[in-house]
């Protein structure tokens, strides 16, 4: 079922018999609020003693919800626990409370009680619970949803009509107050560009590779181009291999549909610093002549998950008015196997200008990348190299499947996105980053490198990141970070949008932005220093 999502800037008045409403929030922040404050969302129908029972009554463990009407009118509260590691948003219980009580009609409401600071991450969180891309005939009439609020005689979606979801928030003060200013234009404006953003990210992973191949990708980010103004660049097929591109040619020569590289490239004027980032575009991953086996492919649709969430990243940052030059990078091939697919034992000159010699067709992510970065860093002299890919399965035992793995050569930036995940709600866990004790692990008789470790167990997601990072030279005097977020780019069967909201938090500052600015990283205090004892 399609579903428009709609942003308000303060609650509107609205009968929950007619227009269901979901009430979300911390059990502490919803022990705040007095009927009054969300009163224009519930009556007739639920009492002032009604809902204060009911919040009294919740005891989230990790998660809890109450009905106040029929299943119409709901109030949830996410766990009362949040680590280090976690955000404070609670985005991922945020995701699965809407996913689990929307009734998918004709017009509902959400409401999101929290502070300012997870107002971001809280509204990707929400987005992240409606999926675009659907290939069903018909309406899910057997859903518990659908049937409930058949039931309730709740007004249901036509066919062919599209949902309306009204996303509203309640901000609660540091003091504890309830505030009672509605959200500006421009605030309503960065959330609405974000949730387009996530919503794109996760629409392309989610498509199958018979209607999302090269040439379909291709297309999305001409269509982004031409809504930002922007005439992206096109290195296809042969002139790929001409021009020196042996990652990106080598991994998808062997497909009917050929590789490419595609660049969009935003440069204001006054700028100081350039930005890239580069996607791993894998369209689909059969693995190649090391082919995966029958339970290992299906899901390989999502191999181009990175490329995805820059392509969402990128429109909106350009949106929400991007200051410094900032270029998007897109790998794309299909790893395909055919009469021209590279071999075990080819070697291939990337365009950095190393050699590697082939051990492993599978490990085919990086080969794109390392082209990606080189191209980024000779070509549009970027002095901030961001890559992000579907990389190693590896990433999923190293950090889970909520946080992503960041791989850098700058411990401050290190910081600052480990930041960004928890604002954000695409959360990230550090990878050691060790060059000369892991690089090792790619050693050649007969080329610069292979393509895959000697050893399997050792630090397998920050050995892949580091080939990435060796076709830029480990003395490359500007920032470097790799993404692996193979994991956390899906929730069970569909994709998640994951990387748009980390990297619009991440670079917030370089935006014209005020929500974006707010959430973006302080300035960088060290840790303080270890003291060595004999």
């Amino acid at each position: 079922m399609a579903v428009d999502l709609k942003f308000n800037a303060s609650l509107t008045k609205s009968d929950p018999h007619f227009k269901p409403v979901l009430i979300i929030g911390q059990l502490k922040h919803l022990n705040l609020l007095k009927f009054s404050d969300v009163a224009c969302k519930l009556e007739p129908r639920v009492t002032e003693d009604t809902f204060n029972k009911a919040v009294s009554c919740l005891h989230p463990s990790p998660t809890d919800k109450i009905s106040l009407y029929l299943d119409v009118a709901t109030v949830a509260a996410v766990p009362l626990k949040c680590s280090r590691h976690n955000t404070p948003s609670r985005a991922h219980a945020i995701t699965r409370l809407v996913k689990n009580n929307v009734l998918n009609v004709s017009e509902e409401s959400i409401v999101i009680v929290c502070e300012k600071a997870d107002l971001f991450a809280s509204a990707c969180a929400v987005v992240r619970a409606f999926s675009l891309y659907s290939r069903k005939t018909t309406n899910n009439v057997s859903s518990p949803s659908y049937n409930r609020a058949v039931d309730q005689d709740v007004p249901m979606k036509n066919a062919g009509d599209n949902s309306v979801v009204s996303i509203e928030f309640v901000i609660i003060e540091k003091d504890g107050s309830v505030s009672e200013t509605p959200l500006d234009a421009s605030e309503l404006c960065c959330l609405e560009v974000a949730a387009k953003g996530v919503q794109l990210a996760a629409r392309i992973v989610d498509t199958p590779c018979n209607e999302m191949n090269v040439d379909h990708f291709v297309q999305e980010a001409e269509i982004i181009g031409n809504e930002l103004n922007i005439k992206p660049l096109v290195i296809r097929g042969e002139e790929l291999r001409e021009r020196g591109f042996g990652g990106i040619y080598g991994v998808g020569k062997a497909a009917a549909v050929p590789p490419a590289l595609v660049v969009l490239s935003h440069e204001p004027k006054g700028a100081q610093e350039t930005i890239a980032l580069v996607g791993k575009g894998i369209v689909y991953d059969t693995g190649g002549l090391s082919i995966k086996g029958k339970t290992a492919m299906p899901g390989m649709k999502r191999d181009c998950g990175g490329a995805a969430a820059i392509l969402g990243a990128f429109y909106a940052a350009v949106k929400c008015g991007f200051k410094e030059n900032l270029h998007a990078v897109f790998c794309m091939a299909e790893n395909s196997v055919g009469p021209n697919a590279t071999r075990p034992d080819d070697i291939h000159t990337l365009y950095s200008g190393r050699t590697v010699e082939i051990n492993n067709t599978d490990a085919e992510g990086r080969l794109v990348l390392s082209d990606g970065v080189a191209y980024a860093h000779k070509d549009l002299k970027a002095n901030i190299i961001l890559d992000m890919a579907t990389l190693t399965g590896a990433q999923g035992i190293a950090t889970g499947k909520y946080h992503g793995a960041i791989l850098t050569n700058s411990e401050e930036w290190e910081i600052k996105s480990l930041e960004a995940g928890r604002k954000s709600g695409d959360l990230l866990a550090p990878l050691v980053y060790c060059p000369e004790l892991h690089f090792s692990e790619f050693a050649s008789a007969v080329a610069d490198m292979k393509n895959s470790v000697a050893d399997r167990s050792n630090a397998q997601s920050s050995c892949a990141g580091l080939f990435v990072g060796a076709n830029l030279g480990f003395d490359y005097p500007g920032i470097w970070m790799h993404v692996d977020m193979a994991t956390p780019v899906h929730c069970g069967e569909r994709a998640t949008g994951y990387g748009v909201a980390l990297l619009l938090a991440l670079f917030g500052s370089h935006t014209n932005c005020k929500m974006l600015q707010s959430i973006a990283c302080s300035d960088f205090e060290p840790p303080p220093k270890r003291i060595c004892r004999d």
